[in-house]
């Protein structure tokens, strides 16, 4: 059911159209661009994508700014070519999240009927204020020529960091409680209160999930979406922060859920629990509706889908990864690697997070398949799946850590980069940067959505977890 609208904006294309939007004369000024949608569980979100400059003629700056019909017609002709929807963007000369003068809620009304019929999709506004601070509408068909806005709750902007401007009519910021000081003295109330209202999925409720779950339940974080289709077995209890010998059995989501409602320092909690793997529909189009992710994931397939959502649909993912090694089946050491990915940043696959043969192998059900692993030599990778405690909690706030820089930008750090943790010597490195491939296609996907292709599909091994969950 779909109960919130938003927009999402590629840092790069976020800072042409401000730079053009608001002027040094204090002038309004206006834009088209062109939008492709993000269709989630609860969420349509517009990914503006292309902006579309006025040419000369095409429009006036008198104090306030007009067009002419032929930069309209332009616009809506690159629209529908491209199949995409239609942007309308102006600037106002004050700070803050912006209203509608009558004159703005006119211009808009005229142009939502038309762009819906030529396009199929509802006109986007947007209004950047003095501060650079952006708000936004959709104009929603209600029933003969009526259109109306509905308002989105957050546009967020998506570079090497996150920002995130909220309507505080639809996200109300947090009180700030007592206990809170000692956390909001590091970053501030203002950044406190957008940081509470994001949307925060964690894929995975493992060892690594669980704490970071926890850790943010403690942070105050209000908006949580929890994915994962597997349970509590037994020898989970030994590293599951969030599950003790009576949880056996439930589903790690269910489990987790009620943990954050125990330990959650927010007013309110907002908890969503999805007991599906992302790969699958319900579980891909929850994490759609979430304004940053977790991967907390140890297979290759969940890594490539939120690859995928991290430049394809402007949702930054943090992701972190364990591998011990053995010889001759005794300890030899182990390496855990952290890393943030998204528009601005290497992704995933190039990174070598994962290996896009796996991904095939796995789409192909055979990481379920007993004769398939039996052939496999002892120390296969997809064998060796060991963990303990203190390298998933090292692992965790590490991740926390990157989600931290990434959203509050404390002590004007926003990327830590690629950070590997080597047990032996010791010591924590940070990798040096590096582009991705030359033949990586993640530029082009920005803000594509699921245009050129989807990746929703069976998952094996939750249907796998399910069929023994109702044998039971």
């Amino acid at each position: 059911m779909l109960d919130e609208y938003g927009v999402a904006v590629p840092g790069p294309v976020e800072e042409r159209l401000r730079a053009r939007l608001i002027r040094d004369d204090r002038q309004e000024d206006l834009s088209f661009a062109l939008w492709i949608p993000s269709q989630g569980a609860s969420r349509l979100t517009a990914l503006l994508h292309t902006p579309i400059p006025p040419a000369t003629g095409d429009r006036e700056v008198h104090g306030n700014a007009s067009f002419q019909p032929r930069y309209f017609e332009r616009a809506c002709r690159e629209a529908m070519a491209s199949g995409c929807g239609l942007v309308f963007l102006h600037s106002h000369s004050f700070p803050g999240w912006q209203g509608m003068s009558p004159d703005d809620i006119e211009a808009e009304r005229r142009m939502s009927g038309v762009a819906q019929a030529l396009t199929g999709l509802p006109l986007v506004g947007l209004t950047v204020a003095s501060d650079r601070t952006w708000s936004a509408r959709m104009w929603t068909h209600r029933g003969g020529r009526t259109y109306l806005p509905s308002w989105c709750s957050a546009v967020r902007t998506v570079g090497v960091g996150l920002r995130a401007d909220f309507a505080d009519s639809l996200l109300p910021p947090p009180s700030l409680r007592p206990l809170f000081l000692r956390t909001v003295s590091v970053w501030g109330e203002e950044v406190h209160a957008d940081l509470a209202r994001l949307r925060i999925g964690v894929v995975g409720l493992g060892s690594v999930g669980a704490m970071i779950v926890e850790t943010l339940g403690r942070m105050g974080m209000q908006r949580l979406t929890l994915i994962d289709f597997d349970i509590v077995e037994p020898h989970n209890l030994d590293r599951l922060v969030t599950a003790c010998q009576a949880d056996v059995g439930r589903l790690k989501v269910d489990v987790a859920t009620d943990r954050i409602r125990q330990v959650g320092t927010a007013d309110v909690i907002d908890i969503r629990p999805v007991p599906y793997s992302v790969v699958e529909g319900p579980g891909y189009q929850a994490a759609l509706d979430c304004d940053v992710l977790f991967s907390c994931v140890d297979r290759p397939r969940a890594r490539h889908v939120l690859n995928h959502i991290a430049y394809s649909h402007l949702i930054p993912v943090v992701d972190g990864g364990i591998q011990v090694r053995y010889r001759t089946r005794t300890f030899a050491g182990v390496d855990w690697q952290v890393q943030t990915v998204g528009v601005g940043r290497t992704c995933l696959e190039c990174l070598g997070a994962y290996d896009p043969g796996d991904v095939s192998t796995e789409a192909a059900g055979k990481l379920e398949d007993p004769s398939y692993l039996n052939g496999l030599p002892e120390d296969h990778h997809f064998k060796r799946n060991e963990n303990v405690f203190p390298f998933a909690a090292n692992l965790a706030s590490l991740e926390v850590l990157q989600f931290v820089a990434l959203t509050t930008r404390a002590a004007g750090i926003e990327d830590f980069g690629v950070q590997r943790y080597r047990y032996m010597p010791g010591i924590l490195e940070q990798l040096p940067p590096r582009p991705c491939s030359p033949d990586c296609d993640r530029s082009d996907s920005i803000a594509r959505g699921d245009r050129d292709f989807n990746l929703i599909g069976r998952d094996s091994g939750a249907e796998k977890t399910r069929m023994k969950q109702s044998l039971k």
